[in-house]
């Protein structure tokens, strides 16, 4: 028997071509660098949702923390806002997430106002640690700003008479009236302040707002503000005639009167000259003066009358007797009562004239209020289709929309209302005569009542958009001519800021865009003590309404019309999107107030320490909080 040898051969090649097994052994070979993939996107994937976590914790810290320094008394990143700014990281990062360690966060206040963090967090790794990867140190950065966009602010501030008492006290409380001189050099009056009147709380405040605006913004950022003080007038005048004396009237019916010759004013003398020739008894009469009156409103007519008698004796020769009888009477003038134009193309320019309404000479300069556009005396107004009056873009294209100056000083109006007829007294009623009569009202009244009662009132002139420093808002609520004056009419105010802030109307070029910049935020911050108060006496803005009845038509409530024009006015503003704030001081806010303002942007302010709150509050929202990075 033969023993054969394995074929080595044979079995090395079914070895070859035998595939069983090897799916296992790749698979042992490939397990180590795997496990080091799959462990890498894992850890990343940590590391990254680690990392957000940690950006958007940092955020909320500056953003906390910078809106803390607003509050802070000195406006920087004092413990307060730091203790803010630490307690929101940790609220929104809890150490330990993640198994995170070394977590921290640090802020400081850049030169520019600006919040910049850094947070810190190790992250191990949950499968790369195995390979000998060290755990992962996160940083990220943040920054936070109070960026003010472009902003323009229109103040509308009430500065009525009651803005002379104090938050506590009622509308009237008993302050004298003292006079002071305007910038002009002419003598205005005033309602005398207490030492805590309203009007020194809103002049603090306006402050305040300026302050903390200005604590806030970047260079980066421009605002600019204006001012419209009102009452039942607003000064305005001044602005318009800048833009274009076309806008205002050559001539305007004022209720008015005329000279309308001599009355005596007293006895008459009489005084005889004997041996006297005709010719010169007869140069003996005339008028002193020829024409006019004399300073105190008098004149003197002086009558001759020359006889001659001859008497003839029984003996002797016939003599002959002149007697010149001078009668010297003293005489006032007659004025006739009514409407009628006058030529006031001189007086708009700010000139000094010559009244036509006095016989002493006198010069006056108009003061800047006007006499408002057309109207019609209804209690309904549209927003969207308004009447001359209440639009703050229209374009004075004739005298019905053309504003007249208000002139105070040519007004003497009828006492008794039921005693006219039609639209007035007529033109040549010389019931009353004299240089000035009780039946009449008059701005030039000897004693200045009715001037002095606040029913005829011409407040500082409106400041239009202007870049302004913090020394030239001060200057501008703390000149002498910023006082409290007059009656409330909250329409009267909105009119005019709505116009120098629309940004489609006249003034448009004032709250245009900055260079190379998007629209700038609009906003009015209306502020006001009281209710609407009207006064059909009032000679304002429309006129002496119980005369001329423009906006009431002699039937309609006043309260009830103005707050009509107030609603659309404040309705208009917001459908050109600017944001109306409605402030009111010791006054509750009523349902007018409220409708007026954006809403959520009415406050009620019972103090001069909540009405500095309020306008702050509203100056965070005028300035608006975001991360630069």
């Amino acid at each position: 028997m033969r023993t054969e040898k394995p074929d080595r051969g044979t079995f090395l090649n079914r070895l070859r071509r035998d595939r069983r097994g090897n799916t296992l052994a790749l698979m042992a070979a490939m397990l180590v660098p795997m496990a080091g993939l799959a462990g890498s996107a894992v850890d990343t994937a940590r590391l990254y949702v680690v990392k957000v976590r940690l950006q958007q914790a940092c955020d909320a810290a500056v953003l906390a923390g910078r809106k803390a320094m607003i509050t802070s008394p000195t406006n920087s990143y004092d413990s307060g806002a730091k203790a803010q700014a630490v307690s929101f990281f940790n609220n929104n990062f809890i150490s330990g997430w993640m198994s995170t360690r070394s977590v921290s966060f640090a802020a400081t206040q850049t030169a520019d106002n600006q919040l910049a963090g850094t947070a810190q967090a190790t992250v191990p790794m949950a499968l790369m640690g195995m390979f000998g990867v060290r755990p992962s140190m996160l940083t990220v950065n943040c920054t936070a700003r109070y960026d003010t966009a472009d902003t323009d602010v229109m103040f509308v501030l009430d500065t009525t008479g009651s803005m002379a008492c104090g938050p506590s006290d009622p509308d009237s409380c008993g302050q004298s009236t003292v006079s002071y001189t305007r910038p002009d050099g002419t003598t205005g009056y005033y309602v005398q302040e207490k030492s805590n009147s309203r009007i020194s709380a809103l002049r603090s405040a306006v402050l305040s707002f300026y302050d903390t605006v200005a604590s806030t913004m970047d260079s980066s950022s421009h605002i600019r503000y204006g001012f419209v003080p009102y009452t039942s007038t607003v000064n305005a005048g001044y602005a318009v005639t800048a833009l274009s004396p076309s806008y205002m009237v050559s001539n305007w019916t004022y209720d008015t009167r005329t000279p309308a010759g001599d009355v005596n004013n007293g006895s008459a003398t009489t005084t005889t000259q004997n041996s006297i020739t005709e010719a010169d008894c007869n140069a003996r009469a005339g008028r002193t003066p020829a024409t006019g009156y004399n300073t105190d409103g008098s004149a003197t007519v002086v009558t001759t009358n020359w006889t001659s008698t001859t008497t003839t004796p029984k003996h002797g020769t016939p003599t002959t007797t002149t007697t010149c009888t001078i009668t010297s009477q003293p005489k006032k003038p007659s004025w006739a009562y009514g409407y009628k134009s006058l030529d006031v193309s001189q007086l708009i320019t700010g000139a000094t004239i010559t009244d036509p309404t006095k016989i002493t000479g006198a010069k006056v300069k108009w003061q800047g209020c006007l006499e408002e556009r057309d109207t019609n005396a209804v209690s309904t107004f549209d927003a969207n289709n308004p009447t001359p009056d209440i639009d703050p873009d229209l374009a004075p294209t004739n005298d019905s929309t053309r504003w007249r100056p208000m002139w105070p000083d040519v007004i003497y109006a009828r006492k008794s209302v039921s005693t006219q007829t039609g639209n007035g007294p007529p033109l040549g009623d010389t019931a009353a005569s004299g240089s000035t009569s009780t039946g009449y009202y008059a701005y030039a009244d000897p004693n200045l009542t009715y001037l002095k009662s606040g029913y005829m009132v011409c407040g500082k002139p409106v400041q239009r958009l202007a870049t302004m420093t913090r020394a030239q808002v001060s200057s501008y609520v703390n000149a002498p001519d910023f006082v409290p004056w007059g009656g409330t009419y909250h329409d009267t105010g909105m009119i005019w800021g709505l116009r120098m802030i629309s940004p489609t109307g006249l003034f448009k070029d004032d709250t245009a865009a900055w260079p190379n910049r998007g629209a700038p935020n609009r906003y009015i911050v209306f502020m006001t003590d009281g209710h609407m108060a009207t006064n059909s006496s009032i000679y304002g803005m429309w006129g002496w309404e119980s005369y001329d009845k423009r906006t009431t038509g002699g039937t309609l409530d006043g309260d009830t019309v103005h707050n009509a024009r107030f609603q659309a006015v404040c309705q208009a503003a917001k459908n050109r999107n600017i944001t109306v704030f409605v402030v009111s001081l010791a006054s509750t806010l009523d349902s007018s107030l409220t409708s007026c303002a954006s809403p959520g942007q009415a406050y009620y302010a019972s103090d001069a320490a909540s009405l500095t709150t309020a306008f702050q509050t509203i100056a965070r929202q005028v300035a608006m909080l975001r991360l630069s990075q």
